[in-house]
């Protein structure tokens, strides 16, 4: 019976060594370094309107004035040119960390989607930025 321990144990281990071994797989193979950057690179989303929410306690109000009206009609003509921030809620969608006047002028314009780039963001990294 010992030697049955033994090589239990020794099967064991073989399977932890085997199990820690990480082999490439067949797409980084066939990718170049330039695609495997380009993939970790942030990149501008079409979000829809409707799953982007406001930071809560946003300090600074988004007035329906003369200027947003002017920025409406610009959204209009040749839509946002500057994408928003926004980071990803835990419970699907997104919280606009910068660009409330341009999603603003995006619903008055109808508009459906925005450009927006998607960031992980704690609340601190998105206070910073949305006051910035």
């Amino acid at each position: 019976m010992p030697h049955l321990r033994r090589r239990c144990k020794a099967l064991a281990t073989r399977d932890d060594r085997l199990a820690s071994i990480k082999l490439t797989t067949v797409a980084d193979l066939f990718s170049t370094e330039e695609s495997r950057a380009d993939e970790q690179r942030e990149k501008v989303m079409e979000i829809p309107l409707s799953e982007i929410s406001d930071f809560p306690g946003h300090p600074f109000k988004v007035k329906a004035d003369e200027a947003m009206l002017e920025m409406a009609d610009s959204v209009k003509q040749y839509g946002v040119l500057v994408p928003g921030l926004v980071r990803p809620k835990a419970d699907g969608g997104y919280e606009m960390v910068a660009g409330h006047r341009r999603k603003k002028a995006s619903e008055l314009a109808g508009m459906e989607t925005m450009p927006c780039i998607v960031r992980e963001l704690d609340d601190d990294q998105a206070t910073i930025i949305m006051v910035d």
